[in-house]
This record gives structure tokens, C-alpha cells and sequence, in this order.
């Protein structure tokens, strides 16, 4: 194992210790996997946090084919299509959020009721349809949400979030929690007003005169 790859799985293992402490992830719930090359890297099946080391995280080729030794998480199925099928994307991050499952057992999509919608690309963040965890069927749905966004809901299950690396995968999944949370406070009270469609490309033009940088321009 070469010293690059040591340092991925570690910074793996780390994001997944960061989303248990925010508590967007508990026990063996979620999952995190990245692009090494010609092949990805993704944690195990049913091991917590805590007993991660980096030779616990598993290859595996775009074939489904395990690389070596491990089982991979139940899920390697989006994680291999997405990565697969996205090419400028290069992690994935699928948490089980508070928020955005609450919402994603709703079967709604996260509608543009506020600018930072615009963080996965789109005017929204589309829930996919519920299909059993661990199949085809699940990764099928998901791809088809993800269209054209870097984020989506999975209908009774939770969240997917990706990115051009992991800190960007990272930063998508903990905004969109957060956007979860505001948009079911505030349907507490009543119907969001959402944002048009010219008020939304806009901010989606001004996030792409920022470059790599994944945070509003407010920010900066």
C-alpha cells in the first residue's frame, strides 16, 4: 500500500469520525468513498467509526470486483456509478442526516428557498425514489437525481452529496443538512416563498465566478 494511498484512506476515516461528532451519521450509518486512480475507495460493511484503520477501507475496480481484501459497504453500487459515470466528480459522501432524511421521508425535493440551493449545482436538490439500500435499482435512481447536481435526497433513506474532492463532498453534505433543517422550520409556519428561476441562475453564475471555493461569495 503506497504512502498516497495510506493518506486517502486516512483523510476517509477522518471525514467519517467528522460526521459522526456533527451527528450527521451514528454507528455504521453512511458511507464515504473516493477515486484512487482506476479504481475507488470505499469504507467497509458494518464497521464503526472508531474501529477504522486505513487497511479497512476497501478497493474496488468500477467492475464491482473488490481489490485485495475487505467487504465494502452495501452501498458501493452509486458510489462505483456515480464515480463511474461522473468523471469530474471524485468523492461521495452518503450520510443518514437527521434533516435531510426527514425530509427525504417526505419524498419531496429540497426546493429553492434559499441561494445556497445553488452549492449542488442546480435550483433544487431532487429526492430520488425509494428502492431497497444495496441494489442496482437504488444506484439507477440515484444517478438519474444526481443529473447535472452534486447532491440529492434518497426517498426514506437520506443523503448523497459529492464533490470534485472530499472536502468539497464534505462541505455539500453538512450545508444541505443544514438547509434541511431551515426549510422544515420554516414550513412550520407556512409555504417558503422560493426564489424564481432568473433569481436562482443568477446566483448559480456568481458561484462559478469563485472558482474552487464550494462557500457563498458573502463569505470571501
Amino acid at each position: 500500500m503506497s504512502a498516497t494511498s495510506i493518506n486517502l484512506r486516512a483523510q476517509i476515516i477522518q471525514a467519517c469520525q467528522q460526521l459522526e461528532v456533527a451527528g450527521l451519521n451514528r454507528g455504521t450509518s453512511g458511507n464515504i468513498s473516493c477515486r484512487e486512480g482506476d479504481h475507488f475507495l470505499i469504507t467497509p460493511s458494518g464497521v464503526p467509526t472508531a474501529q477504522m484503520q486505513p487497511a479497512s477501507i476497501v478497493a474496488m475496480n468500477f467492475e464491482g470486483e473488490v481489490i485485495g481484501s475487505g467487504k465494502p459497504s452495501s452501498e458501493w453500487h452509486f458510489h462505483s456509478d456515480l464515480l463511474r459515470h461522473r468523471p469530474e466528480l471524485n468523492a461521495i459522501v452518503h450520510t443518514h442526516s437527521p434533516n435531510a432524511t426527514a425530509l427525504a421521508s417526505l419524498r419531496e425535493d429540497l426546493p429553492a428557498f434559499h441561494y445556497m440551493i445553488a452549492i449542488a449545482g442546480g435550483d433544487s436538490i431532487r429526492c430520488a425514489p425509494y428502492a431497497l439500500f444495496g441494489t442496482q435499482t437504488l444506484s439507477d435512481y440515484a444517478v438519474a437525481a444526481m443529473q447535472n447536481r452534486k447532491a440529492c435526497l434518497l426517498a426514506n433513506h437520506g443523503l448523497i452529496a459529492a464533490g470534485r474532492d472530499l472536502d468539497e463532498a464534505m462541505a455539500v453534505a453538512i450545508e444541505i443538512e443544514s438547509l434541511c433543517q431551515q426549510y422544515l422550520l420554516a414550513r412550520q409556519n407556512g409555504l417558503p416563498v422560493l426564489l424564481s428561476t432568473e433569481e436562482m441562475q443568477a446566483v448559480i453564475e456568481r458561484f462559478k465566478n469563485y472558482g474552487r471555493n464550494v462557500h457563498s461569495p458573502e463569505k470571501n
